[in-house]
């Protein structure tokens, strides 16, 4: 489906956006650009046009775009005869295993695992109607918004003073837990993180198995509910012809201006209060986790919108976007093999190295390798080649690769 293809595109090339800070600086540098990177100037720029646009929004298309295709697979399996709780569950767990082996073997930002934790859940409501769709994937979005704003209100009462010396030191081994993650780590934290990624293979292998065994679980817990209302809102969008191209242009456009005049707004105010404030603890856990949570559909869902208006012009870049949606799977994982020989000690080692503007040359590189390469292999085979190994595994048996010539 031409439509969906498109906008897959488009979201798996914005994730680059984001990710290419995960696999290029300490991991505080994500969420707070005083952690690392450069909070001043272009830098300041790029974090802040990240934050308004895409930060949150491309995971959330491809999130979108994820629960339209497991419905998608699911319809094409009953109208086959073939049982769809055995086709879904097979895709999953392969899935699964996939995102763990791309998890502690490659990078741990990935978001495979997730993905295929929470489609087993979405599973049980696919029979639902649009309207109970959205209901639910709102509440949802309402739910995962309260549990966000437990982050600030920690902070806000680790910051008060305690009543012993006991308390105090409690509240100051959790604050510095939190300002680990969201605010600026210590210089011998970042020294260690510096450290780890520039060093080899087996040094990093090694610490990811110590501590990033249980990051799905964490995932899961914190930011499950909010992934599970954007499949949610995905199976909407397919099932009122959203996501399929089948609106009116006006109808799109409505939408548009809807979403996007609520959301940006919001987001532009977000992104002021966090500069005036200096990007203080209290700040960050504020608005980028919590006050942006009920924003971030209202952007994706304009983001949908624009994609597929813009689409409707067809021409060589939709055509390239497609093909590039159409292997989203293989041009995910080739973003981690790429980034991480890039960034990491047993590559080129240039983890640390880059200011935060500096890395969007890099993601314009590997989004003109994607957009070059995606096209042209799928005018000769009917797959990428992870999504023709995990479509074998699923359906245990080798499924035809080639193209055959015309006649």
């Amino acid at each position: 489906m031409v439509s969906l293809d498109i906008v897959r595109g488009v979201a798996v090339l914005g994730i680059l956006l984001l990710n290419i800070v995960n696999f290029a600086m300490p991991e505080a540098a994500y969420v707070n650009p005083r952690a690392y990177g450069g909070w001043h100037g272009a830098d300041l720029v790029a974090y802040l046009i990240n934050f308004v646009l895409f930060d949150g929004k491309m995971r959330g298309l491809f999130s979108f775009l994820f629960g339209a295709s497991m419905l998608l697979v699911i319809d094409r399996a009953h109208a086959a005869g073939r049982p769809a709780a055995r086709v879904h569950f097979a895709r999953m767990a392969w899935l699964l295993l996939f995102g763990l082996a791309h998890l502690w073997l490659v990078w741990r930002g990935d978001i495979l695992v997730h993905y295929a934790l929470i489609g087993m859940i979405a599973f049980t409501l696919r029979g639902m109607r649009v309207e109970r769709l959205l209901a639910l994937g709102i509440t949802l979005v309402l739910a995962n918004t309260l549990l966000f704003a437990t982050m600030p209100l920690m902070v806000w009462q680790l910051s008060h003073p305690a009543a012993d010396a006991a308390e105090a030191a409690r509240n100051a081994d959790a604050l510095q837990s939190l300002v680990s993650a969201l605010g600026v780590p210590p210089p011998a934290e970042i020294a260690r993180e510096l450290a780890l990624y520039r060093s080899d293979y087996a040094t990093i292998l090694a610490d990811r198995f110590r501590n990033d065994l249980a990051t799905p679980l964490g995932a899961l817990l914190f930011g499950g509910p909010e992934t599970l209302a954007y499949m949610l809102f995905g199976m909407a969008g397919l099932r009122s012809g959203m996501l399929r191209g089948a609106w009116a242009p006006a109808r799109y456009r409505r939408w548009l201006l809807v979403c996007w005049g609520i959301a940006l707004p919001g987001y532009v105010a977000l992104a002021a209060y966090l500069v005036a404030s200096g990007f203080g603890l209290f700040a960050v856990a504020l608005a980028v986790l919590t006050l942006a949570a009920p924003l971030r559909p209202l952007m994706i869902t304009g983001w949908a919108c624009l994609i597929l208006l813009l689409a409707r012009r067809g021409g060589p870049l939709a055509a390239r976007l497609a093909a590039t949606g159409r292997m989203a799977f293989t041009n995910y994982l080739a973003t981690s093999l790429i980034c991480t020989t890039l960034f990491y000690g047993y590559g080129l080692g240039w983890f640390g190295s880059l200011s935060r503007w500096q890395l969007y040359p890099v993601v314009a590189l590997v989004w003109a390798a994607m957009l070059l390469w995606s096209q042209p292999w799928l005018a000769r085979f009917r797959f990428g080649p992870f999504e023709w190994l995990w479509r074998s595994l699923a359906r245990a048996s080798l499924q035809p690769m080639r193209i055959a010539p015309p006649q």
